[in-house]
């Protein structure tokens, strides 16, 4: 089978390593496999140098007829059997070029709860006719579209996203953290959904609450709202419980070094990286932005979004945990990832979408 993913790019994200497992796991199975990418650099990538990542070259609306030559193309000399996009610029991309040119089976699957403003909503409403599959990552994130008008419960499924669990899973790291302090530990892009404010603001509360307890916040991520972080840090005068790490390669050893994880968003879809850090059994507290409810069942803690309050005493509580309690949590949300969120079950899942008549 000839599969093309198309995405909107791939840079950090969620979103962008989902895809490039899934690529990596068709062509294992023998299966073709290319990656489009409307924009931006190509930083997330397959580790097999045999998938071709082809830049599309749709950085804006001026330059959609050569983004879509590029396209076309590429169906022209590939002629893929599915083409599966991801991310809203892509699905639209690919649903748009539809009428343009014949194209095969037609995926399209969001990554959030949240996919913009109202005339996203509208452009996705209108051309759901030009795709022959609508997917999103969890329940809470498709049944957030549907209810603004972008999709009907007759043409969207939810399909979970899975990680490789020989990559995620729990043993010494090589990565060392501050041995004397709870060491926390939040992955995301610095950017406005991520919702760092929530989370520092959260940190001035805690360091009051637990005045007897030293901790530290360990913040892996890029973006274009650095800036304005790091002068948030200053101004609340939380220097020393913040580090911002920047990029990393070595997620997995850093949650595994790591005694919680904390996710503060305002919105997801299905968050990766609660899946990635209950597998390496890293206690989770994460706000109920999407499909973070889904992911952990009744592991870990879970409060609402944009609520410094809550999320402090969250944090509280979590830091007040036996050594028990935290152990038989992170086992319990070991044994749930491994039950619905493994790569291999989203590879099957995929493969029964793509040779489905």
């Amino acid at each position: 089978m000839k599969i093309l993913y198309v995405i909107t790019g791939l840079g950090v994200g969620g979103a962008e390593k989902v895809v490039t497992e899934l690529a990596d796991q068709m062509l294992k199975r023998g299966h073709q496999v290319k990656i489009a990418y409307l924009k931006g650099e190509a930083i997330v990538c397959p580790q097999s140098s045999e998938i071709e990542l082809i830049y599309l070259g749709f950085e804006n609306l001026k330059s959609f007829r050569f983004a879509y030559q590029n396209y076309k193309k590429i169906l022209e000399n590939f002629q893929p059997d599915v083409v599966h996009a991801h991310m809203v610029h892509a699905n639209i991309f690919s649903r748009v070029s539809r009428t343009f040119i014949p194209a095969p089976k037609l995926i399209c699957t969001a990554h959030n709860s949240n996919e913009g403003g109202r005339l996203r909503m509208l452009a996705y409403k209108f051309t759901n006719h030009l795709s022959d599959l609508n997917t999103n990552v969890s329940d809470e994130a498709s049944k957030s579209l549907i209810a603004k008008g972008a999709f009907s419960k007759s043409n969207l499924i939810t399909v979970y996203n899975g990680i490789d669990l020989n990559k995620f899973n729990k043993k010494d790291s090589i990565c060392k953290l501050n041995s004397n302090v709870i060491n926390f530990i939040c992955v995301g892009r610095f950017n406005e959904q991520k919702d760092y404010p929530n989370l520092f603001r959260a940190i001035v509360l805690l360091k009051d609450k637990v005045s007897n307890l030293k901790f530290k916040f360990y913040i892996v991520g890029d973006g274009e709202l650095r800036s304005e972080l790091e002068q948030l840090i200053e101004d609340l005068h939380i220097n020393n419980y913040v580090e911002l790490l920047g990029k990393r390669s070595d997620i997995p050893d850093l949650l595994n070094a790591a005694d919680f994880f904390v996710l503060p968003s305002k919105h997801e879809g299905l968050p990766t990286v609660v899946i990635e850090a209950m597998a390496c059994e890293c206690f989770v507290i994460a706000t109920d932005c999407g499909g973070s409810k889904e992911i952990m069942g009744d592991a870990g803690i879970l409060v609402p979004p944009q609520n410094s309050e809550a999320l402090a005493e969250a944090l509280k509580e979590a830091v007040n945990k036996t050594h028990l309690e935290i152990q038989e949590n992170n086992l319990k949300a070991r044994q749930r990832v491994e039950e619905l969120f493994s790569l291999e079950k989203s590879v099957q899942n995929w493969l029964k979408f793509y040779e489905q008549n």
